[in-house]
């Protein structure tokens, strides 16, 4: 059986580092890249019945989109609620907000510092891993 490539969106902000993209896409995965919403314009995802087919989608997610911005929380609260609890999420945060946004990041894996290639290795293990976990039912 050929093995399909997991999706993995990367939610960062304009001019983020491209190591992760090159990482990950090096071990094999798709990599969709997403730079939230426009300012002054509302996520798809927020809007009532909003959906994203980059998340719906994705085998995992790196969220590093700035959490002291309300709407970046909200996005992140909603991928909570849409994605499948086995869809590794991994949130970059800085010095602060990982004490700050608790409630928010209860559950996640957080990163205080930029991913190093050990880290991104570990996240692609766990992507994987939930690809061969068989859905409940």
């Amino acid at each position: 059986m050929e093995r399909v490539e997991s999706v993995i969106v990367l939610d960062v902000p304009e001019g983020h580092r491209e190591f992760e993209e090159k990482i990950l896409r090096g071990m094999g995965h798709q990599v969709i890249v997403c730079h939230g919403p426009a300012h002054k314009s509302l996520c798809p995802i927020l809007k009532k019945g909003g959906e994203c087919a980059l998340v719906t989608g994705a085998h995992g997610v790196v969220f590093g989109l700035d959490l002291d911005r309300p709407q970046h929380r909200a996005i992140l609260r909603r991928y909570r609620d849409v994605l499948k609890p086995d869809i590794p999420i991994r949130v970059l945060v800085r010095e602060g907000q990982e004490e700050g946004y608790g409630e928010l990041l209860q559950g996640i894996e957080v990163w205080t510092h930029d991913p190093t290639t050990g880290d991104l290795n570990g996240f692609s293990a766990r992507v994987e891993a939930s690809e061969r976990v068989p859905p409940e039912g």
